[in-house]
């Protein structure tokens, strides 16, 4: 569910819009006056807005680039105008998508839910356990201020295990996760990636975070975790 800033001032059109944004799951919240709207959003820190062009006393293109200029929230213009001037200056202004009122009401839905999609952090970019972070993208682990670099074998395993801290992680799940960095993978190549992982969380101060379970496998132990 994403909260939502629509504007729209012909009221028949609003509220046909509010039913179909909220009977997809989203909180609705409609404009009720026109000439602070810049400052009305801003309040509101909606997760997108949905923007009509044609509105009282000003342009919907103008309060694009003027809510660009204070905030980099999401704004699908959706207008009945739909020259490719109305397009190409609504997207210079700063709207990131630009959909006609007339399309089928599932394409509005798409379009909307895909802007929704590419403004989320991806979720799987940083992981933490505790204390410790894990940024996936960078190859990175931080614990206490400190901060060391990882091999991309030792990244797939502190990955692993971080995603489910405390729980024990079998050598096949570890070695299947490693394969899929093209290494030859055998119980002795997931050993030594496992010693080199500990002497690499050693560096900032976790020498005895992973555990060895005989027979089964490994789990990650953050104290505050």
């Amino acid at each position: 569910m994403a909260n939502l800033y629509l504007v729209e001032d012909d009221p028949s059109v609003r509220e046909q819009l509010s039913v179909l944004l909220s009977n997809a799951g989203h909180h609705v919240q409609c404009a009720t006056r026109f000439d602070h709207l810049v400052e009305d959003i801003t309040a509101a820190s909606p997760d997108a807005v949905v923007l009509d062009l044609g509105l009282p006393g000003t342009d919907g293109q103008y309060v694009a680039r003027a809510l660009r200029q204070r905030s980099d929230v999401p704004i699908m213009v959706l207008t009945s105008r739909t020259s490719e001037l109305d397009e190409l200056m609504s997207l210079s202004m700063g709207a990131d998508d630009f959909v006609a009122k007339s399309a089928n009401p599932q394409l509005i839905l798409a379009h909307l839910e895909a802007l929704l999609r590419r403004r989320q952090p991806s979720k799987a970019s940083l992981v933490s356990a505790g204390d410790l972070s894990l940024d996936v993208v960078r190859a990175e682990a931080s614990y206490g201020g400190k901060t060391v670099e990882l091999s991309r074998n030792e990244l797939r395993i502190l990955e692993c295990l971080m995603r489910q801290p405390g729980a024990i992680v079998s050598r096949e799940d570890l070695m299947e996760a490693l394969w899929a960095t093209d290494a030859f993978v055998d119980d002795n190549t997931l050993t030594v990636n496992v010693t080199r992982l500990r002497q690499a969380l050693g560096k900032v101060g976790l020498p005895h975070a992973i555990t060895t379970h005989r027979g089964m496998g490994y789990s990650l132990r953050v104290d505050n975790a």
